[in-house]
């Protein structure tokens, strides 16, 4: 949910967008703290990237002044927390294609 927020910011340039991409991210990265998986470690450090990309990109959009450079900064910021969801969930993937439970 975090990559789509994320996405639409890129397309609906609004602070709403970036503040819901980040504390859904945030969210994530919380619950994945106590997971004990095979890819474990893999998915709490894409999350923990992602999150170190979207909350810098919010508060500098909240309280910077939004001049071209900082827009910039901004877009690189989010695109970065969109490759950082990217491999969370090609990992998310890989894991689920390698854990074969019984039903």
């Amino acid at each position: 949910m975090s990559l789509t927020t994320s996405v639409s910011f890129i397309f609906e340039h609004s602070i709403i967008a970036l503040f819901a991409a980040s504390s859904i991210n945030l969210i994530s990265s919380v619950l994945k703290m106590g997971v004990r998986n095979l890819f474990s470690a893999e998915l709490l450090a894409g999350s923990l990237v992602a999150d170190l990309h979207l909350l810098p990109a919010f508060f500098i959009y909240q309280f910077g002044n939004n001049t071209e450079d900082h827009l910039g900064l901004i877009y690189g910021l989010v695109i970065g927390a969109i490759i950082a969801n990217v491999y969370t969930l090609i990992i998310s993937i890989v894991e689920s294609a390698k854990t074969k439970e019984e039903f």
